[in-house]
């Protein structure tokens, strides 16, 4: 940032003066309970797995997580909520990595949203699983994609909403596969359920605990995970990539705090998540959710956002996908 020629002398040295204050107030950091703003409704996996972070990161700190849920406005308002917050490691950001990495990119006022928020830490990744319909024509990816390449157009892919994992995971398949689907958004994802166990739609990707009562009881199929390699909730299943090279993407969980939060505050943070991540009981809990615990500091995570980034902005520049 350039200092403006208007800045004083003597407010650089007033600047100067309070460094050691602010250094500690570091030291003491934290000194009261921590915001953690959600960008979903309450009692869904990322609000689930926040509140279990925050509930494991605690006794490190000292301190507790107070969690605030803003759903809604594709997490924008969330967003704009912690990056306008002071950055003092009070406010930090619990968020799934499509609000980081492919949601401001279908803002009209598009931002880079590094510049507003610094990466923490991540905790838990998960592959998203690809599930059909039991009245789909088709059983398997591979029948899958024959048929969509025999009848262009004709396969439907539901999702919870424009722009969204399952959404951009859909066009990715698409182009990599080589064939045409029709995209059908719902305004959630328990619609498009629903729907698919109808027959209504033919497949769709998401997490597998929310598949899992309909795939026991036959009325879906799992025919793939969306990872690179197997992950240890999904083992089993078999890979996307053994059927279209190159395909893979997984959904992540991690803490975002504002720009220009002092490095003191995230490093005691991205500490206490490090010693959450040991857990038992925080690892049982992912479990049931459907992730693996998966660590990476604040610049590897910095890093996973860049490239990808750079993965769904060619997804969505090549789908023309726009923002309701």
């Amino acid at each position: 940032m350039d200092i403006p020629t208007h800045f004083s002398r003597r407010r650089v040295l007033g600047a100067a003066a309070f460094l050691p204050f602010a250094a500690k107030a570091q030291d003491n950091y934290p000194s009261k309970p921590i915001r953690m703003i959600i960008p979903f409704a309450a009692g869904g996996a990322t609000d689930v797995l926040g509140r279990d972070l925050g509930q494991a990161m605690a006794p490190a700190l000292g301190q507790s997580f107070v969690v605030e849920n803003m759903g809604g406005g594709a997490g924008v308002p969330a967003l704009n909520n912690v990056s306008r917050a002071a950055p003092d490691g009070y406010t930090v950001l619990f968020c799934a990595s499509g609000n980081i990495t492919a949601q401001p990119l279908l803002s009209k006022n598009r931002i880079d949203i590094l510049s507003q928020v610094t990466p923490v830490g991540m905790i838990a990744s998960a592959a998203h699983v690809l599930v059909v319909s039991d009245k789909a024509p088709f059983k398997s990816l591979p029948e899958l994609i024959a048929y969509a390449k025999a009848h262009p157009g004709e396969v439907n892919f539901g999702s919870a909403g424009v722009g969204g994992l399952a959404h951009l995971g859909t066009e990715l398949l698409a182009r990599s596969a080589g064939i045409k689907v029709t995209h059908i958004p719902y305004k959630g994802a328990s619609a498009a359920n629903n729907d698919l166990v109808a027959g209504q739609i033919h497949a769709i990707f998401g997490t597998m605990p929310s598949f899992m009562a309909m795939i026991e009881k036959g009325a879906l199929h799992a025919v793939g995970i969306t990872a690179a390699s197997n992950s240890r909730p999904l083992k089993g299943l078999p890979l996307i990539s053994k059927t279209v090279p190159g395909f893979s993407y997984s959904s992540w969980n991690a803490i975002f705090a504002p720009a220009r939060t002092p490095a003191g505050a995230i490093d005691k943070l991205y500490i206490a998540m490090r010693t959450a991540a040991q857990n038992p009981g925080l690892k049982h809990r992912f479990d049931e959710q459907g992730v693996d615990v998966a660590l990476a500091g604040p610049d590897e995570l910095q890093k996973m956002v860049l490239k990808e980034r750079a993965v769904w902005e060619k997804v969505i520049r090549d789908a023309r996908i726009e923002a309701n």
